[in-house]
């Protein structure tokens, strides 16, 4: 949910989804791929050459400038799978200074570029990724951040305010057995199960509950617990269904008394 989040706030608060723009970071993301720089490109006489070439940040800078009076978004999914300081170049002083204008990295002399006040910038990122860092220091502070934890606000009950508007009765179990689940996975706040793998109406029965924890949940568990392959049968469908169809305060093993 973090990236559909993403875009229908934008698409909210800009009122125009064409004053909305999106972006994936990766790993092998640049600088001239975000802001600018050369690419190749055939000359009109057929031979190749280099031209300068506007990435998203400038595209959607320029779009907010040419339309003031409205707000322009973009979104940055998976921020944190880039090489920040890399990509963001001159960003991190003009995201703190809207009202300073600087020379670009590939800028001719003199030319000079500022981030227009109506230019929003969303990012998402998914902390439980553990083969990336974090944002860092000098660009945490540039941003407000909102944590999608299942056991926090606005994520909190989701799942169960979902399934009373759009599923039977007979599947509210369906909120237990994710709540169960997360707290065997109590140790680490980040390997929280999230409820979007259930908020579908087409996998509203017990049949298509159990193919999504057995191919979409398990293998995700199953990552987060490496080295602890013990504990993976306490994340058994058969033996979670059980407890989540008695209630959320009940435990099959007796070994979470202060669920």
């Amino acid at each position: 949910g973090k990236t559909y989040v993403a875009q229908k706030l934008a698409e909210c608060l800009a009122g125009d989804p064409d004053a909305v723009s999106l972006v994936q970071f990766h790993p092998s993301y640049a600088y001239e791929d975000f802001v600018q720089g050369f690419r190749p490109d055939l000359r009109e006489d057929g031979q190749a050459g280099f031209v300068l070439r506007d990435g998203p940040l400038m595209r959607a800078a320029k779009r907010a400038a040419d339309n003031p009076e409205a707000g322009h978004f973009l979104i940055i999914d998976e921020i944190n799978r880039g090489n920040l300081a890399k990509v963001f170049g001159e960003l991190y002083f003009l995201l703190e200074y809207r009202d300073k204008a600087i020379e670009l990295q590939y800028s001719k002399p003199g030319d000079k570029f500022s981030l227009p006040k109506n230019l929003y910038v969303i990012g998402t990122m998914n902390t439980a990724d553990r083969s990336i860092a974090l944002v860092d220091l000098a660009l945490r502070r540039r941003f407000y951040f909102v944590e999608f934890h299942p056991d926090k606000y606005p994520i909190k009950g989701l799942l169960r305010q979902w399934l009373e508007k759009n599923a039977p009765d007979d599947m509210m179990w369906v909120a237990d057995l994710l709540d169960n689940a997360n707290r065997k996975l109590q140790d680490d706040d980040n390997a929280a199960i999230g409820p979007s793998h259930f908020m579908q109406p087409d996998k509203m029965s017990e049949a298509a509950v159990r193919r999504v924890w057995e191919y979409g949940v398990l293998p995700y568990v199953e990552e987060r617990l490496f080295g602890e392959r013990e504990r993976l049968a306490d994340f058994a469908f058969n033996k979670l269904r059980p407890s989540a169809a008695l209630g959320a305060n009940e435990s099959d093993d007796g070994g979470d008394s202060d669920a």
